[in-house]
């Protein structure tokens, strides 16, 4: 049984040093150590695994180590008919052309909100969302929408949660996710970020069920409250035409 134990630990150490790779192109062994806090011995026996499997590859000049071509041939059976990141694509295309700034799709895991599909504005000033990036679930356009449209179980699990911060007013929190239900979206204005703001409404698939949300970002001198409330109905309507793709 302690054998057991064992594995189960250095695979989450594995995975934890893949996972640093989700913030940085390539890092060095120090680097890597601090981030997971683990000594460099410990770092560099799990780097020479993931390197023999082709996880990770060191460039011999600098030192450093970076994702292999093993991530790639992973990722390319993760794309599939059910990935409404591929489905939807095409629908987030349409909207950015529409509204001319940049278009995202988020999905909720535990406490976070993590974007699994975006494209960016053709402006030159613009938001850049990178895919994959894990933002907090307690500030944000998304956020709001993701959690005022969550199943209500859910939703009272999460506010619950240990982790989860506690707001200055329940009650007007609680009021801000009422409304954000009757109004059908949410907005944003340098909740999370200085000079952004978002408007994002939900995605729901056949069954009536919360599958993401949506959102239109950019800068928030030129995505004011007024243009995002204009904005919300053409939202609200790619939205639907979203649901009717999914199962």
């Amino acid at each position: 049984m302690e054998d057991g134990k064992l594995t189960v630990r250095a695979v989450e150490r594995a995975l934890d040093i893949l996972l640093c790779f989700t913030e940085a192109e390539d890092l060095s062994l120090t680097e890597i150590s601090a981030r997971v806090g683990l000594h460099k011995s410990t770092v560099h026996r799990l780097l020479a695994s993931l390197e023999g499997k082709g996880f990770i590859i060191r460039h011999p000049a600098t030192e450093r180590y970076r994702l292999g071509f093993r991530i790639w041939e992973l990722s390319a059976n993760l794309t599939h008919s059910d990935d409404p990141a591929v489905i939807l694509l095409p629908e987030l295309e349409r909207l950015r052309d529409q509204l001319g700034e940049t278009v995202s799709l988020y999905v909720r895991d535990g406490l976070e909100r993590v974007r699994v599909q975006a494209v960016q504005s053709n402006q030159a000033i613009r938001r850049v969302a990178p895919i994959g990036a894990r933002l907090p679930l307690y500030v944000g356009a998304s956020s709001k929408v993701l959690v005022a449209f969550a199943d209500p179980a859910e939703q009272q699990a999460l506010l619950a949660d240990p982790a989860w911060p506690p707001a200055s007013d329940p009650a007007a929190y609680e009021q801000q996710l009422a409304e954000v239900r009757s109004l059908g979206y949410a907005t944003s204005v340098e909740e999370r970020e200085p000079g952004a703001a978002a408007v994002s409404v939900p995605v729901f698939d056949r069954a009536e069920k919360l599958v993401a949300a949506l959102a239109v970002s950019g800068p928030s001198n030129r995505l004011t409250v007024e243009l995002m409330k204009e904005h919300a109905p053409l939202l609200m309507d790619a939205a639907r035409r979203m649901g009717k793709m999914l199962r």
